[in-house]
């Protein structure tokens, strides 16, 4: 690494971790910038508070920040849950995708997240058909208001 490269970002235990601002829609900002508030490395949420959360920051349009709820939950989920916190997590993936303007993006994790979380049954079937309905050109407000009528909570 070159002096004029910049260092990664570490935590105290030197795990890599990106302490850059990120925007709305999950991009990051040079550092310095104002940007969205960032769910912490370290969040480690039960069900209901990752149900909870997930819901609040799809209600307030931030699917990303609603995918790293749902990532927390995957990361400390008992093994039998973890499918389907990650395909929750796509599924936010993919609405990010759509506000971004990436609709063949979006529609390969919508795939990819609807077959997790249908596995589960239940609650989450509804959430997997919602995203599978999802195309390349849905309206990224709609589909977000979709998959929040759909999550559990």
């Amino acid at each position: 690494m070159s002096a004029s490269e910049p260092t990664r970002d570490r935590d105290p235990e030197g795990r890599p971790r990106n302490a850059r601002p990120r925007d709305a829609y999950g991009r990051p900002l040079p550092y310095g910038s104002p940007g969205m508030p960032r769910v912490p490395d370290d969040y480690a949420p039960t069900t209901e508070q990752a149900l909870a959360d997930g819901r609040r920051f799809l209600g307030e349009g931030l699917p990303f920040n609603a995918h790293e709820v749902f990532e927390g939950r995957w990361k400390c989920a008992p093994e039998d849950e973890r499918e389907l916190w990650q395909g929750l997590a796509q599924i936010c993936v993919g609405l990010t995708h759509l506000q971004r303007g990436n609709g063949r993006g979006a529609l390969t994790l919508f795939s990819r997240g609807a077959a997790r979380v249908q596995a589960y049954g239940g609650p989450y079937d509804g959430v997997g058909r919602a995203a599978s309905a999802l195309g390349p050109d849905a309206d990224p407000g709609q589909a977000v208001e979709l998959i929040l009528k759909e999550l559990p909570g």
